[in-house]
């Protein structure tokens, strides 16, 4: 399944984030060969910074990490880059800087290193400073346009989910002169405590990633999506090609992978394009375009939203588990069990649907 995104003709729309799993030519040349449409590197500043020890955490569910930026000087990617793209494959360079200046610095040392596309990310969660940059249009105006006016090769924005109007910052990002943007970075989070040491996962503030921040980066993509002529590249929570799916389904183009990497290595990549591929061949899918936004019409704003009266029922298929889970779900004691089955009230059942995404069997539908 091909895809155009920032003007690159990409083999699949699977891209690996920028992260540790993309931290040199080393890293990156790993997730080309893995199969991946393109790769993001690990966020490169002017002055690297020393990392802190621990710096990820991880609770089964989401990841949170504290690390910063490329550990890897400026004037060292060079010859990364060679080894990176020595076998062929996409480098986009992901940038920060506090200054439109010095990111356009930046920029203009990556293009000349080769990357072919860059990133700007200026929604780093663990420093508030940046994380008012990435809500501030005028602020991510001014940094766009600089970069897109020192460089030839195409500039996406990474976007924040932690901004009042995404939509604004977006046509921010349009208006300087981005080519797309991507959506979304980490959510600032604290993962857990301690409780017998009394001290938080980590040390400090960190990005929250991983399978729970999924519905953000779908939600963010398709605000965008609305909003915004422009291609977008969604990020958040994809462990699977139905998660790719969904993300190119409400208008992305392309899909970043990051923390299933982090945690299952990078053939993850290989086994989620393999599978993607899989059921592009089946629904004789071969470009993005084929599939991109379908669910976005049928989003609707809450006052589309279709109006009652309604209520669930249930089919006559025994149940097979005495889970009784749409009975507990159930705040309005709609539903009943019966011997092998389950009966719903209708003049109790308010039709909030609840129910039928708790039975593990399926088993109840909504009828107007």
């Amino acid at each position: 399944m091909r895809t155009d995104y920032l003007g690159l003709r990409m083999k699949n729309p699977v891209m690996l984030a920028s992260g540790p799993w993309s931290r040199d030519g080393k890293s990156i040349r790993k997730g080309i060969g893995a199969g991946a449409g393109a790769v993001v590197t690990e966020t490169i500043v002017t002055d690297s910074l020393t990392d802190t020890c621990p710096r990820i955490a991880y609770n089964g569910f989401g990841a949170q990490n504290i690390r910063l930026y490329s550990d890897i000087q400026v004037e060292g990617w060079p010859e990364d880059m060679d080894y990176a793209k020595e076998s062929g494959g996409i480098v986009i360079a992901s940038i920060s800087a506090s200054t439109p200046s010095e990111l356009a610095y930046l920029a203009s040392k990556m293009e000349s290193f080769g990357a072919d596309a860059i990133e700007i990310s200026l929604s780093n969660p663990m420093w508030e400073s940046l994380e008012i940059v990435a809500s501030d249009p005028e602020t991510i105006f001014k940094m766009t346009r600089e970069v897109a006016a020192n460089v030839k090769i195409p500039v996406a924005v990474k976007l924040s989910q932690n901004v009042t109007n995404i939509s604004r910052v977006a046509k921010a990002a349009k208006q300087g002169g981005a080519s797309a943007v991507t959506a979304i970075n980490t959510i600032r989070c604290i993962l857990g405590v301690d409780l017998e040491k009394c001290e938080p996962s980590l040390s400090t503030y960190g990005g929250y990633s991983g399978a729970p921040i999924r519905p953000l980066g779908l939600a963010s993509v398709a605000t965008v999506a609305q909003a915004v002529d422009l291609p977008i590249c969604g990020a958040g929570g994809v462990d699977t090609y139905e998660h790719v799916l969904e993300y190119l389904m409400l208008g992305a183009s392309a899909v970043q992978v990051g923390t299933a990497i982090m945690l299952n290595g990078y053939e993850k990549i290989t086994e989620i394009i393999s599978d993607l591929e899989e059921w592009a061949k089946k629904k004789q899918i071969t470009h993005v375009n084929q599939i991109k936004g379908r669910a976005l019409k049928n989003l609707k704003s809450f006052d589309e939203m279709k109006v009652g009266p309604a209520s669930y029922t249930a089919d006559q298929k025994e149940c097979m588990t005495d889970c009784e889970k749409c009975i507990k779900a159930c705040f309005y004691d709609a539903i009943e069990k019966t011997i092998n089955n389950v009966d719903i009230n209708q003049s109790l059942c308010e039709g909030c649907g609840l129910c039928s995404f708790v039975c593990p069997q399926n088993k109840l539908s909504l009828v107007w």
